[in-house]
C-alpha cells in the first residue's frame, strides 16, 4: 500500500518539487552545443545546494552524479560526463533533491539548437501525454487509467510506450509504491486515495518500444538507435483531484527568452 502524505508532509514535498522545477530552468539556460553535461550537472549541484538542499540522486544506490543526462537514444539514466552536445540533439534531464527529510524529482527533455519535425513532435507528443495522465489523477480513478491516457495519446500519434521503467510514488524515499506505469487499461490497478504522491513520467520512442541496459549497469538505450524522451511531474492526490506539485514554468520561461 502507499505511504499517504499527511498536508504538511505534502506542502515539504512541494518545496522539493519546486527546488528541482527550478534547478532544471537553471540548467535550461547553460543546454546548448558544446556544453558538456558534467558541465550541466555542476550547475544544477550548484543551485540545489545554494538553495538548502541535497542532491537526490548523487549517491542513490550508487548513482555518481546530481543529473541524469538522457541523451538521444538514451532512455533514463544517462550519466554525466565530458561529452559535448552537439546541434540537433536532444537531452532529457532528470533531477532528485532531498530537503527535510523529503524527495523531489522531475525530468524534462531539451532540444539543443534546431531539431528536426519528427523530433520536435516527439517532445511534444510526450509532454502532452503527460499531461493527459496528469488529467486522470483524482481519487476513486485507477492506475490505469493514467497509464492508458498516457499510452493512448501517444500510440494514436505513432509513438512507442516504454515498458520497463515507469513512474513511482515519492516521499521519505526517491521510489516508494505504487508503481505508475505509462501504459494500461481503464479501471485496472492500485486506486488512487487522498494522500498519495505520484511521479509520472512518460518514456515515449520514436521507434520501437524495446529498450535495454548499457554496460554501465545504468544506462537505458532504446535497441533501434531511436530517439527517446521523457518528461516528469510530481502529482499529490489532494482534496479528491490533482494538485501538481513541480511546475515546468519555470523551464519554460527560460526557453522563450532563449527563441
Amino acid at each position: 500500500m502507499a505511504n499517504l502524505k499527511t498536508n504538511e508532509e505534502i506542502e515539504i514535498l512541494r518545496e522539493n518539487a519546486l527546488i528541482v522545477s527550478k534547478t532544471l530552468a537553471e540548467v535550461a539556460k547553460h543546454v546548448r552545443p558544446g556544453v558538456t553535461t558534467l558541465e550541466l550537472d555542476k550547475v544544477a549541484e550548484e543551485f540545489i545546494r545554494d538553495h538548502g538542499a541535497e542532491p537526490g540522486f548523487l549517491g542513490y544506490n550508487g548513482f555518481p552524479n546530481t543529473l541524469c543526462t538522457s541523451l538521444n537514444s538514451v532512455v533514463v539514466h544517462g550519466i554525466p560526463s565530458n561529452h559535448r552536445l552537439d546541434e540537433g540533439d536532444i537531452i532529457s534531464v532528470d533531477c532528485g533533491t532531498r530537503f527535510h527529510g523529503f524527495y523531489g524529482d522531475s525530468a524534462y527533455t531539451f532540444a539543443v539548437g534546431e531539431i528536426s519535425p519528427e523530433v520536435a513532435k516527439l517532445l511534444e507528443v510526450t509532454k502532452t501525454s503527460l499531461f493527459k495522465g496528469i488529467e486522470q489523477v483524482k481519487a476513486g480513478n485507477r492506475m490505469g487509467d493514467i497509464g492508458n491516457a498516457v499510452q493512448t495519446y501517444a500510440e494514436a500519434h505513432g509513438f512507442s510506450i516504454v515498458r520497463e521503467m515507469i513512474g513511482h510514488g515519492i516521499g521519505h524515499d526517491m521510489h516508494e509504491r505504487p508503481d505508475v506505469p505509462n501504459y494500461g487499461k481503464r479501471g485496472k490497478g492500485t486506486k488512487l486515495v487522498n494522500g498519495m504522491v505520484i511521479c509520472i513520467e512518460p518514456m515515449i520512442n520514436l521507434g520501437k518500444k524495446e529498450i535495454y541496459m548499457g554496460n554501465d549497469g545504468w544506462t537505458i538505450r532504446t535497441v533501434d538507435k531511436k530517439m527517446s524522451a521523457h518528461y516528469e511531474l510530481t502529482v499529490a492526490v489532494k482534496d479528491g483531484k490533482a494538485d501538481v506539485l513541480s511546475t515546468f514554468k519555470y523551464v519554460e520561461e527560460v526557453l522563450q527568452q532563449k527563441v
